[in-house]
């Protein structure tokens, strides 16, 4: 499940090609977390999975969505105006590549318990292959430190996001953790992007793209991320869907029609190297819990 929601999430920036160039990136990161929303409101309602019991827990639940809407909208925000400043290859790069170790740190910090060390050597192997894919393509890149500090501020929200939701699916379902979440989420996007973005360019080939973006890359995504983080750890999680450049990769190069060279080639290895270093202590671990 983390997997496919990470493949899906590599689609976003060949999707956002078919935008109108004169429509905000803000605009389209808040709609598709409106779209999200909706999207999440009809899987409760068909679901049926309304109901949480107890108005004590509404109320830990609605305390735990407010966090995690904060990190979703704060992870828009700083990842669009970061990858504006330092420039699409090392944005991304540092943004993605700095959620595990994030992750990692908050878990040793809240929970004072440090992943395996096979996590930390299938990770470190995924960051850099990741780096070689994306640098080899950083013609735009440029160093500021506001916008790698916005990156930075980016993983550290997606990783605080993946606590707070791993946390919230433990409570409440996957759907309802989600629709609460995202709902969170957009209020706070669609106001801001109002405020900082020029008036929203409307045109047919766009909506289709935000739709996309908020019912498939967002919406069934994240519910399948959800879904994951009831099973898998929240580190594993996390280092899982570093497998969105390699969506991002392959489609690079059917759709758009890049060539890359062989760094970018030897990094797609080092990226699959440490996801299956990953996947294999996380089934490691959940033999011993079942022993």
């Amino acid at each position: 499940m983390a997997l496919t929601a990470a493949a899906l999430w590599g689609t976003t920036g060949t999707a956002q090609t078919f935008a109108s160039s004169q429509t905000s990136p803000y605009w389209i990161g808040a709609l598709r977390l409106a779209v999200a929303t909706v999207f999440f409101a009809a899987v409760v309602f068909i679901g049926r999975s309304r109901q949480v019991p107890g108005r004590v827990l509404w109320r830990v639940v609605w305390r735990w969505a407010l966090f995690g809407g904060i990190a979703i909208a704060a992870y828009n925000l700083c990842f669009f105006a970061g990858v504006k400043a330092t420039g699409v290859a090392v944005g991304t790069g540092v943004a993605i590549g700095s959620g595990p170790v994030w992750v990692g740190l908050l878990d040793w910090l809240i929970a004072r318990k440090s992943p395996q060390p096979v996590w930390w050597l299938g990770t470190a192997a995924a960051v850099t292959g990741i780096s070689l894919m994306l640098l080899e393509t950083g013609a735009d890149a440029t160093f500021n430190p506001v916008g790698f500090g916005l990156c930075l501020a980016a993983g550290f929200a997606y990783a605080s996001y993946t606590i707070v939701a791993k946390h919230l699916v433990g409570m409440a379902t996957p759907q309802m953790a989600s629709f609460l979440i995202f709902s969170v989420a957009a209020v706070i996007a669609v106001p801001v992007a109002a405020l900082v973005s020029p008036v929203f360019v409307s045109s047919p080939s766009t909506w289709v793209m935000v739709t996309y973006l908020g019912v498939v890359v967002t919406g069934i995504a994240f519910l399948l991320f959800s879904h994951a983080l009831r099973r898998v750890s929240a580190a594993s999680c996390v280092t899982l869907s570093l497998a969105e450049p390699l969506m991002a990769f392959a489609l690079a190069i059917a759709v758009v029609g890049e060539q890359p060279g062989a760094a970018a080639y030897g990094g797609l290895c080092l990226v699959v190297a440490g996801l299956l270093l990953v996947v294999w202590g996380e089934s490691s671990r959940s033999q011993d819990r079942a022993e």
